[in-house]
């Protein structure tokens, strides 16, 4: 154990490899919401990794993007929504509760994306505290957290949102008593310094991605308000290390395992991020990493399974 019993979810042993659901199971259900998250939970994957931005009224909601994506939303008449992408920050919650976020567009780039995500009707956004409550539930017992709050880099007043944010999250968190079950995560290094100063009782996950590795379709990037990466004057887990970090999670692209390695030996764990492709799966795992993060967890159990390891 450690003084932080959530990590020893994300820690990586001999012949284990933590798996971590991606917006739940991106890959086949529809993204962060609970009924991806709900069937993450059912096969046998306990972490998920997921996004939270505020609404209008500042209520924490779970989506990726400031805008809501067109390919993933439809109208109350169960049409696509079309024209310029809705901003949650500009909308009630009442409001968001009407759209639905239960399947994919295929005809859109982002849709393509997904072939095998469930369609389902009826799915909403849901509120953090949908969440929260559900890991208070039998169910949800042995569900970790692993909770990105979202930077918006077009916000006039960015540095107020950011404050924002870390402080209604941190509220929910502690209004139930999940401390002990969440690890705080963002691409924003300065969000995770307010973290530092109002939540020392959670962990702190820092996510990178070297600005050379482009950006995916229908992806909110973050790239903006990370640090610059050239100019830290060291390497990126010696930096996590020095700013407390807990937890680094790299883009997969950018892992090596001499990486994996130094960040080990600075008491660093390391979940990579978003991992799919069978190559690219076993490739994490020979680097060395703690965790994978991953739009499809069952094929990254298989994986696992077949080379006689487990997560």
């Amino acid at each position: 154990m450690t003084d932080f019993p959530q990590l020893d979810g994300f820690r990586g042993a001999p012949g284990v490899v933590r798996l971590i659901g991606h917006r739940g199971a991106r890959g086949v259900m529809p993204e962060n919401t609970m009924e991806g998250f709900v069937f993450t939970l059912s096969v046998g994957v306990r972490a998920l990794e997921f996004d939270v931005v505020l609404t209008k009224e500042k209520t924490p909601v779970i989506t990726h993007n400031h805008h809501l994506l067109n390919a993933a939303t439809r109208g109350r008449d169960g049409n696509w929504l079309t024209g310029d992408e809705l901003k949650v920050s500009e909308l009630s919650l009442s409001e968001i509760k009407q759209l639905d976020v239960g399947g994919l567009d295929g005809n859109t780039v982002y849709g393509k994306r997904f072939p095998d995500q469930a369609f389902m009707s009826g799915v909403r956004v849901p509120r953090l505290a949908e969440l929260l409550d559900f890991a208070l539930q039998p169910e949800g017992k042995d569900l970790l957290l692993l909770l990105e709050m979202k930077s918006e880099p077009a916000a006039p007043d960015q540095a107020q949102c950011s404050l924002a944010i870390v402080h209604e999250v941190v509220n929910e968190v502690r209004s139930r008593g999940l401390e002990q079950r969440t690890v705080l995560h963002s691409f924003d290094w300065k969000i995770l310094e307010e973290c530092a100063r109002v939540a020392p009782e959670m962990p702190r996950s820092f996510l990178s991605q070297l600005p050379e590795n482009a950006d995916e379709p229908g992806e909110d990037s973050q790239k903006s308000v990370a640090p610059d990466f050239d100019a830290l004057g060291m390497s990126i887990p010696k930096a996590v290390a020095s700013a407390g970090g807990r937890l680094w999670c790299p883009y997969f692209m950018d892992v090596t395992a001499d990486h994996v390695s130094e960040a080990h030996d600075l008491g660093l764990l390391v979940s990579t991020w978003t991992v799919n492709e069978t190559e690219d799966i076993n490739a994490m795992i020979d680097a060395g990493v703690d965790g994978i993060i991953t739009d499809y967890p069952g094929r990254a159990q298989r994986i696992l399974l077949s080379r006689g390891m487990t997560w």
